[in-house]
């Protein structure tokens, strides 16, 4: 979809972050919100309500990973599609430079659009403001192609949304362990080069998800044999993680 054509309304936030108490300067993080309009708007009130969820978001995102980007641009959709499965709620990271985040609002959720936002948008931000901490995006991703390294990414961006926003999605919900541990292994085992969609998304054998599912469970595993906390575990690279889970 062409942006430029798009009508769009942007509200621009700006929130003062402290910085190291040896420094007398502060930080400033802007979060641009952009309302993509189509043939179905949102309505004032949810507007507000939208933006008040990704701005306390991201407050409480960056209280815990404070390297997160300064400037974030963040944009929101209405679509028709059913997101059931996610609470209404799904979105993109699109870039690293600069910052951007995709987001949709399923206007066929139960409840409408407001049900979708009180459900799941605080779950979204917080896995794809994950992703901008860690470099996963898109375009101009920090990380190599593999549906393992996107396995461990995803995961973490899972289990830190889990985590911290205590919402939890069927979408993304692990296998018992037997099966979670064969699909590890078969994800482990891909070459470089496997359909990123039949492993994130929709396999041609019927299951969905794997990729965020698998790595939801690899993610925690790796927690327990660690002993280290999801904030920890972000800081470490994909094969580390990996390591560090058993396999």
């Amino acid at each position: 979809m062409n942006l430029l054509k798009s009508l769009i309304i942007t509200i621009p936030l700006l929130l003062i972050i402290s910085c190291n108490s040896n420094s007398n300067k502060s930080k400033i993080a802007k979060v641009d919100i952009v309302f993509q309009a189509d043939t179905t708007k949102f309505t004032e009130p949810q507007k507000q309500l939208i933006g008040e969820v990704i701005i306390n978001s991201e407050k409480e995102i960056r209280n815990l990973i404070p390297k997160l980007p300064d400037s974030i641009k963040v944009i929101v959709e209405i679509v028709d599609w059913n997101l059931d499965f996610v609470g209404g709620v799904t979105g993109r990271t699109e870039t690293n430079s600069p910052p951007l985040v995709a987001i949709q609002i399923s206007d066929k959720f139960p409840g409408g659009i407001t049900n979708a936002v009180n459900t799941a948008l605080k779950h979204v931000v917080f896995h794809e403001f994950h992703h901008l901490s860690r470099g996963w995006a898109i375009k101009d991703n920090k990380f190599e192609y593999g549906i393992s390294i996107a396995m461990v990414n995803e995961g973490l961006a899972v289990v830190f949304s889990e985590e911290y926003t205590d919402l939890a999605f069927e979408a993304e919900n692990p296998p018992q362990e037997d099966v979670a541990n064969s699909w590890v292994n078969e994800i482990i085992a891909l070459p470089k080069d496997a359909d990123y969609q039949k492993w994130m998304f929709q396999h041609p054998d019927g299951r969905t998800s794997i990729g965020y599912r698998t790595g939801n469970f690899l993610v925690r595993q790796a927690m327990i044999n660690s002993g280290k906390n999801i904030i920890e575990l972000s800081s470490l690279m994909p094969n580390e993680i990996i390591k560090l889970a058993g396999y």
